[in-house]
């Protein structure tokens, strides 16, 4: 799915206007339909519900499915803020509709005498002050008028954007400003501002709903951002041949464990292979030995010199592709075999660094100069935090990882609730799949052995990065309906791993 800016949006509603036949006031009705159906179907005619309309396009939603809940029986009471003595024409043949019925209980409020109705528990709000199209941060009235929706108990809905958010960056938006809905429901496309969690709660629950704008210039607009799907991931993967072998799925190569820490290696290796990779050799401690050979007996083990820590990393075969990172701690003789390979990687192919290996690069930082292009690195916040310096917020971190992809030119894979795979060239696809179940020690090993696994089948680095964080979540999603989202393991991850590529293919 493709996310598009506010501009973006605009485009496409009169690139649909003037090349369809359609009226902005029909896309009018067509949203406040599609709003009325959701809200018909998740509440009965008895329940309140109290509307709140902006003098803008987004009003006029709101007061448009105000008219059409009148018509279908249920208790409304709409409140139109025409403050500036302005509406959208839109907004005001809406209004106009509004006034021709006659039990409509409609205020217009056009000065500073409002006074707000009462807002229990059992009453639902509709939010349609102000959608995406907002320039500045709300003031004023509107500011108390949100607090007052705020401090509520009301079950809050939002329309296209809760009012005082952006649709993209809302680095100067206070929190108190902004409508806290509990359910947003998007016109066509999600935002991008949706997939940024210093704005949960802010967006709380959201819903897509289709107005039939263009197709055709949906899938001909150009974009940045994508929401990556189950249908995305199918059409990634690869069917596998009846004639193959295991010569035909790549070698990979994982640098992983130290002591007190194989388990990561163990998680890693068992997720790599059941990726489909064709051959695995794990480059471990010499303590490793018997528990790899034990844990994943697919695996071969190539021992480190060193008995409990990584001292060397040198590649005895020529591997389609190396992962280095899960559990190797951060020795210094660790640091420096893997300053050493890095600086001496010869062959140009892409790396995948992950945990440790990160830790280990953070304290030399001139390493990132010397990855080979479209490496992937998988950072989670606090190892992103460590690599390029303290972010407040999740969105200074997301753009600093859009900066810093490009000027390295490597892939950052930061994880999170929608993991974001941020390309060199500007482009991020969020990862739709997985659940909190995936918040447990182990889950960011398994990741790297799937990605590692697409990479040495021979999946350019970005395709293996954005398949390899969907099939991660998806097989997540898998272990938390045998286990529940409390007790998800990472090897119940690596374990449901294959089941979630035959799923995904179906």
């Amino acid at each position: 799915m493709k996310i598009f800016t506010n501009e973006q949006i605009r485009s496409i509603d009169r690139y649909t206007i003037e090349n369809e036949g359609v009226t902005s006031l029909e896309l009018v009705e067509r949203a406040a339909t599609a709003i009325a159906c959701e809200l018909i179907s998740r509440w009965r005619p008895s329940h309140r519900i109290c509307i709140f309309a902006g003098p803008g396009n987004n009003g006029a939603d709101a007061l448009a499915v105000g008219r059409m809940l009148i018509e279908q029986g249920y208790n409304v009471e709409i409140f139109l803020f025409n403050i500036f003595g302005k509406l959208s024409d839109e907004c005001a043949y809406n209004r106009k509709r509004l006034l021709e019925i006659d039990n409509a209980d409609f205020t217009e409020v056009v000065g500073g005498n409002f006074q707000p109705p009462d807002l229990s528990s059992d009453v639902v709000v509709l939010d349609g002050l102000f959608g995406s199209g907002l320039r500045e941060p709300l003031t004023g009235g509107f500011q108390s008028l949100v607090s007052y929706i705020n401090a509520s108990e009301a079950y809050v809905v939002s329309i296209d954007v809760p009012s005082g958010l952006f649709g993209e960056w809302n680095e100067n938006v206070l929190s108190r400003n902004v409508v806290h809905a509990d359910l947003t429901l998007a016109i066509q496309f999600p935002r991008l501002a949706f997939f940024i969690v210093d704005n949960a709660e802010f967006i709380g629950e959201w819903k897509v709903l289709d107005i039939e704008l263009s197709q055709q210039e949906i899938k001909s607009s150009p974009y940045d951002y994508f929401l990556v799907e189950k249908s995305d991931a199918r059409n990634m993967l690869r069917p596998r041949g009846l004639f193959t072998s295991k010569a035909d799925f790549g070698n990979a190569l994982l640098v992983a464990g130290s002591y007190g820490m194989m388990g990561a290696a163990v998680m890693g290796a068992r997720a790599a292979l059941r990726s489909g990779v064709g051959k695995l050799t794990v480059h471990s401690p010499r303590c490793g030995y018997n528990i790899i050979q034990t844990s994943v007996p697919e695996a071969l083990f190539q021992a480190d010199h060193h008995d409990i820590a990584i001292t060397d990393i040198t590649l005895k075969h020529d591997y389609n592709a190396v992962a280095i990172g899960p559990g190797i701690g951060t020795h210094d003789v660790t640091r420096k075999a893997l300053e050493s390979f890095i600086i001496s990687h010869s062959s140009g192919k892409p790396l995948l660094l992950d945990a440790d290996a990160l830790n280990c690069i953070s304290q030399r930082r001139h390493l990132l100069d010397a990855l080979p292009p479209l490496s992937i690195i998988t950072p989670h916040a606090e190892e992103f935090d460590r690599l390029f310096g303290e972010h407040n917020t999740a969105e200074e971190r997301l753009k600093t990882a859009i900066e810093q992809s490009a000027y390295y030119q490597i892939i950052i894979l930061l994880k999170g609730r929608y993991t974001a795979v941020v390309r060199p060239d500007g482009k991020i696809y969020f990862n739709s799949s997985g659940n909190p179940g995936l918040a447990t020690p182990g889950s960011g090993d398994v990741l790297t052995g799937i990605i590692a696994s697409f990479m040495a089948q021979g999946y350019i680095p970005a395709v293996a990065a954005t398949l390899g964080a969907f099939v991660h979540g998806y097989a997540g999603d898998i272990a938390a309906e045998r286990h529940g989202r409390y007790g998800v393991l990472a090897s119940d991850v690596a374990e449901c791993t294959g089941r979630a590529i035959r799923d995904i293919m179906q």
